[in-house]
């Protein structure tokens, strides 16, 4: 059986409460610690309907990625065979009235995290087979025009303060690889939809819009290009 000890940090978030519910599903082998600040946007209600076999295998941690000896504890206390990093503020509009979270969350959150898990790699002796998997987004790359789509070599234009700041924590998690050697993977997946999305979020929100008969958000001139993805999808990826 493959068994690991996983810990994901923003777990009770969309992406994040995806990821668990399909793992433990999936992998009958891992164990996952859920690492959440249960902001806004975290709901730790979305396990409350887990299975006893999924149930006994996870564990959700109140904390935050930012606090360096809360950080510390939680690593000496464990040993991850990997982390998998949802946390991050994601809001664009969010981004634009109160960059200042962004930055903190998104950009010192992440080094707080590769410092600890750059700490207890070289501990265990700097085992190949760990991860440190970054989830990140297209929004790295810029608008994505009429034509064409974003690959791993397009130039990096971030257009928003969100996607300034997740573009900055994707340089970090790079300078951790080639100058520690720390086994990462980010992933610049586009936008995700389906169940546990929080409302301000695109999909949802027109659903709700068009369900209480209310005005529908057009972004700019509404020609923007977006390419989607069925979130498990996403998760199954990342398993992999």
């Amino acid at each position: 059986m493959d068994t690991k000890t996983i810990l994901v940090t923003g777990g009770a978030g969309f992406i994040g409460t995806n990821f668990i519910r399909h793992a433990l599903a999936v992998r009958k082998g891992w164990r996952l610690t859920n690492l959440d600040a249960l902001t806004y946007a975290g709901n730790p209600a979305n396990f409350e309907d887990l299975p006893a076999d999924h149930a006994r295998r996870y564990c959700l941690i109140h904390g935050d990625i930012q606090d360096k000896a809360f950080l510390e504890r939680i690593f000496s206390e464990e040993r991850f065979d990997g982390v998998i990093h949802f946390a991050a503020e994601s809001h664009v509009d969010r981004s634009i009235l109160g960059p200042d979270a962004f930055l903190a969350t998104n950009v010192a959150g992440t080094f707080r995290l590769l410092e600890s898990s750059l700490k207890q790699w070289k501990e265990l002796g700097r085992p190949q087979e760990f991860r440190f998997i970054h989830i990140s987004t297209d929004e790295v790359y810029g608008s994505l025009g009429p034509q064409g789509y974003f690959t791993e070599h397009t130039p990096y234009n971030p257009s928003s303060p969100y996607s300034a700041s997740k573009a900055a924590s994707d340089h970090f998690v790079k300078a951790y690889f080639r100058t520690y050697g720390l086994p990462t993977i980010i992933t610049n997946c586009s936008n995700n939809y389906g169940p546990y999305q929080f409302p301000e979020k695109l999909i949802p929100l027109i659903i709700v819009n068009i369900l209480e008969k209310r005005p529908l958000p057009v972004y700019g001139n509404g020609k923007n290009v977006r390419d989607w993805i069925y979130v498990v999808d996403h998760c199954d990826a990342i398993i992999k």
